[in-house]
């Protein structure tokens, strides 16, 4: 087939509108701007700058989008309880944000969580990260998998699929373990609870991953299951790169100088060797579990956000199907 023709065909098969930024910003339409620049400048994660011109042109018609989205998944749910005559606890709204290491998911998901929470009607809006249902170090290592660390197979499915299960069911005070990045472990006894949102952020690597599916038909949730919108970073592999390393440099003049830090032994090494280990771990862990398990998750997402060189989202991809 002449490829001219194939492009065309799958530029009409794709499942996706997509809009430039300057596109995407008149779909803003009178939604306010809630955030001051100093509230944004304190969302912004360690290398992932956020300004106040993407808030308004990116995530202010994004806010406005998931206001309707959650005000029809209300509706429906109602007409289900009519149909089915009961009267069950309201249920959250829940948004997944996936992407790659260094790619911004904190930043996004609290710049969301901030958003959202200032609607009109003041909603109550939570953020969780999976890294928490991740299995403690002592597990990992007895089962051979802290070189895995970040990859589907280091988490503990069963208890996150139970939390997201309990809070889709309006169960109160739902508790979810946490995780330190200081100390690059699960946080024995440290919970935080989750107590009937309006709305839920899960953010997370791997939350639109999907297992291989059983051949004798049983019903396997996966985590995306639990979801009403999915958004999904995206940047080219050369940028993540170049972020995660940026990253870990600067981690080695603030986080890792700390003696209790679990990577206080790279402020120690030298930059040129700071430089080939933040290399390493990028091609050997990162980039794998990019291309591995990531980076094919991207097609299940509901809204794609790509960012060019300087963080900047550059494209909107919106599913219409």
């Amino acid at each position: 087939m002449d490829q001219t023709v194939a492009t065309a065909l799958d530029m009409d098969l794709s499942p996706y509108r997509v809009f430039t930024e300057r596109q995407w910003a008149r779909l803003r339409a009178d939604t306010p701007m809630t955030l001051s620049a100093q509230e944004v400048a304190q969302l912004q994660g360690l290398n992932a700058p956020m300004s106040i011109e993407q808030v308004e042109t990116i995530y202010l018609p994004l806010s406005r989008l998931l206001a309707f989205y959650a005000e029809a998944a209300v509706t429906i749910y109602q007409a289900t309880q009519n149909f089915l005559q009961t009267r069950d606890g309201k249920t959250p709204f829940i948004i997944g944000v996936a992407g790659s290491v260094s790619v911004g998911k904190s930043t996004t998901s609290r710049v969301l969580r901030e958003l959202l929470a200032r609607w009109p009607a003041s909603p109550k809006v939570d953020l969780i990260t999976t890294d928490g249902f991740l299995y403690p170090n002592a597990i990992l290592e007895a089962e051979g998998l802290m070189s895995k660390k970040g990859f589907p197979e280091s988490f503990d499915r069963p208890r996150l699929l139970k939390f997201l299960s309990d809070i889709k069911a309006g169960k109160r005070q739902v508790r979810a373990p946490v995780y330190s990045h200081f100390y690059y472990d699960v946080m024995p006894g440290h919970t935080v609870t989750v107590d009937r949102p309006d709305i839920l952020i899960v953010e997370g690597l791997n939350v639109l991953q999907t297992r291989e599916l059983p051949k004798d038909g049983r019903a396997v949730p996966f985590v995306s299951d639990f979801f009403d919108f999915s958004v999904y970073i995206d940047a080219d592999e050369k940028l993540l790169r170049k972020w995660y390393v940026d990253r870990f440099m600067r981690l080695r003049e603030t986080a890792f100088r700390d003696p209790g830090s679990y990577f206080h032994k790279y402020s120690r090494i030298s930059d040129e060797e700071a430089q080939e280990t933040a290399h390493r771990i990028w091609n050997e862990i990162n980039l794998v579990n990019l291309r591995e398990n990531i980076l094919p998750t991207r097609p299940r997402a509901d809204l794609i956000l790509s960012k060019n060189a300087s963080h900047r989202i550059s494209k909107v991809a919106l599913r219409k199907i």
